[in-house]
């Protein structure tokens, strides 16, 4: 599909969408309950630059007002891992000058490296800022929510001493496309980067990819550090040469999601039908910004799923854009006696087990929605360990 917009780092033009999701609410707007009777709808499509490879959002005519959620575990575990891996190789310590660009999603690692005795310059003032410059500036999950990449790739370089380290967290392009996660394509979220555009990215600075690391969290996610004059080690070798193999910058390496988003929408569709017609009660839980491209592209409303469930105060009453299944508290789906509950973010099943053990207790069952419905089984007392069966 031919369309007119340009690149949010090159300004090279977009000429084909790779993943297109149709018209979508805004995936952070959860109107009252009282309120939701109009949603607007805006395109949401996905192109890869030709020239740099950048996976981006092709335009966000929203505007950001998502309801402040609880932080998830698996993120703070995520953050506490990637802190100790970070202090381990010598990069940080007590009196490390460090400016963090954190995600309007959480995982700031500035609490805990307080703890470590670090310099924080992320609020200083611009002319501070310009006297002291950092040893290391962190971006957790940050970058990705720029409309103008060039601009903001800028602003953290600007912050960096000419021997500093910049670390770039990010989920990659490569995990996305490989685990079929379409709806990571969100408004808000405006670039989707493999290794190999983010590396010639920061090469316009003058940067240079020095290692990796990697964690569980979303599929995988990865840590880059980027300084001037680094040689990249094994681990960024690696990642560059997967990304060479399965082309992660040809706009048909991404293509392969449109054809995920039709099974994954037939999938689970078609598994709340059936539980339906077998007298199942189901309920849903988590009320995330990925559950709503994932429930409108589906066409599932109230009909199949009763409710969605969540813990963060700031969303129970409200609903789910687009598709009006109403937010509640945990308790109501305690209460409730569901028989089945689709999660939503798969990350959170640990938690939401021990949490919430009255759902399995109660001859419930947890469901994860993605990448297509599977059933957890519940394991004898004392295993210690869960699957998901078809």
């Amino acid at each position: 599909m031919g369309i007119v917009a340009q690149c949010r780092w090159c300004s090279e033009r977009l000429d084909e969408v790779v993943l297109d999701l149709g018209r979508q609410p805004a995936a952070d707007d959860f109107p009252l309950l009282s309120d939701s009777a109009q949603t607007e709808v805006f395109p949401l499509q996905m192109a890869v630059c030709g020239r740099c490879g950048l996976a981006q959002l092709v335009e966000d005519l929203t505007v950001a007002d998502e309801p402040r959620g609880i932080e998830p575990e698996a993120l703070i575990q995520q953050a506490n891992q990637a802190i100790v891996m970070v202090a381990a190789s010598g990069l940080l310590g007590a009196g490390t000058r460090v400016v963090e660009f954190d995600s309007p999603h959480g995982g700031s690692w500035r609490p805990r490296l307080v703890e470590r005795g670090v310099v924080d310059l992320t609020d200083a003032d611009e002319a501070d800022a310009q006297g002291e410059p950092a040893d290391l500036v962190i971006d957790v999950f940050s970058l990705m929510h720029d409309a103008d990449q060039r601009k903001a790739l800028a602003a953290r370089v600007d912050r960096l001493a000419p021997e500093g380290t910049l670390l770039l967290q990010f989920h990659p392009l490569t995990t996305i496309v490989d685990l079929g996660q379409w709806n990571a394509l969100r408004h808000g979220h405006m670039a989707y980067y493999s290794v190999t555009a983010l590396v010639g990215m920061l090469a316009e600075f003058g940067l240079t990819p020095a290692t990796a690391w990697a964690f569980p969290l979303y599929g995988t996610t990865l840590l880059l550090s980027f300084r001037r004059g680094a040689e990249p080690d094994a681990s960024v070798r690696r990642l560059l040469e997967a990304d060479r193999r399965c082309r992660a910058t040809d706009p048909a390496y991404a293509a392969s999601l449109q054809d995920d988003l039709s099974r994954t929408t037939s999938e689970l569709r078609t598994w709340l039908v059936a539980a339906q017609a077998a007298g199942l009660k189901v309920a849903g839980y988590a009320a995330a910004s990925r559950a709503v491209p994932l429930l409108n592209a589906a066409q599932i409303g109230p009909d199949l799923i009763s409710f969605v469930a969540d813990s963060a105060p700031a969303k129970a009453g409200r609903v789910i854009p687009g598709v009006g299944i109403e937010v509640v508290g945990v308790q109501r789906l305690v209460e409730s006696g569901a028989d089945r509950v689709l999660l939503f973010v798969p990350d959170l099943l640990d938690e939401v087990r021990r949490d919430i053990p009255a759902i399995e207790a109660s001859g419930g069952r947890w469901v994860l929605a993605e990448p297509s419905p599977r059933e957890v089984a519940v394991e004898p007392t004392g295993s210690g360990s869960s699957a998901a069966v078809a």
